[in-house]
């Protein structure tokens, strides 16, 4: 099961000492989208957290040397990496020793690869929640001009350029452009659909008309300018 709503190809530590376990679990995370790197003792896991920086740790509490809540302990001095124990052990005790050891959550061994992964996607959305895409500015003032995105209109001097919803929309593709060239082809993709991809006729003559609404001189354009054989500009330029 692949989780919609967490980072693509995060990196996964898995570290015990049951090859077992550690094959069950890379697989199984493995096959819902993510990296996984393997480490068989703690010493080896708090160093390659140190110098991989997983996105999450997966980490048996049971182990030879330094065990679970020590390896935790010590990567809690350096990171705020997700943490989720496995252990054998369900009593209230242990569940608190491992989060009083720094551990996101707990799962007890048998336990299902799906509660797993399950578990292991929800710490990452928490911690890696979605960007919020940016919001989209209210208008674009240049010069005289201002293309108010809100009421879907442009405005010369303070006054409306009473444009169609076609001219509105060119010109919205050509400011939000600025600068740039862009092609015939994606204004008439854009603005009429890919059907109309091939007419340039009907580009040209709105062209024209948004001209004379936004230009003190159509013929001498000061804000949309034409690349021959290629599309249309809009210059943020003083000319």
């Amino acid at each position: 099961m692949k989780g919609s709503s967490t980072p693509k190809k995060a990196v996964i530590l898995v570290v015990d000492d049951d090859p077992r376990y550690v094959q069950l679990v890379r697989v199984n995370v493995n096959a819902s989208g993510y990296r996984v790197l393997t480490a068989t003792d703690g010493a080896t896991a708090v160093k390659m957290v140190e110098t991989m920086q997983p996105d999450l740790v997966i980490l048996d509490v049971m182990m030879p040397g330094l065990d679970g809540y020590e390896v935790c302990r010590r990567i809690r001095e350096f990171s705020l990496v997700p943490i989720i124990l496995l252990t054998a052990r369900g009593e209230q005790y242990h569940k608190l020793q491992g989060f009083r050891s720094g551990a996101d959550d707990y799962v007890t061994k048998p336990f299902g690869a799906q509660e797993l992964i399950a578990r292991m996607e929800a710490i990452l959305r928490r911690t890696n929640p979605p960007k919020k895409e940016k919001e989209p500015p209210a208008a674009f003032e240049c010069r005289d001009l201002t293309v108010d995105f809100a009421h879907h209109r442009a405005l010369i001097r303070g006054k409306d350029a009473n444009l169609s919803a076609v001219e509105f929309k060119i010109l919205c593709q050509l400011v939000a452009n600025a600068g740039f060239i862009v092609s015939q082809d994606d204004l008439l993709s854009k603005v009429w659909g890919t059907e109309y991809h091939e007419d340039r006729d009907i580009l040209k003559v709105s062209i024209h008309r948004l001209r004379k609404k936004i230009e003190d001189d159509p013929r001498h354009p000061k804000y949309i300018h034409t690349k021959h054989g290629i599309g249309y500009i809009f210059s943020v330029g003083q000319e």
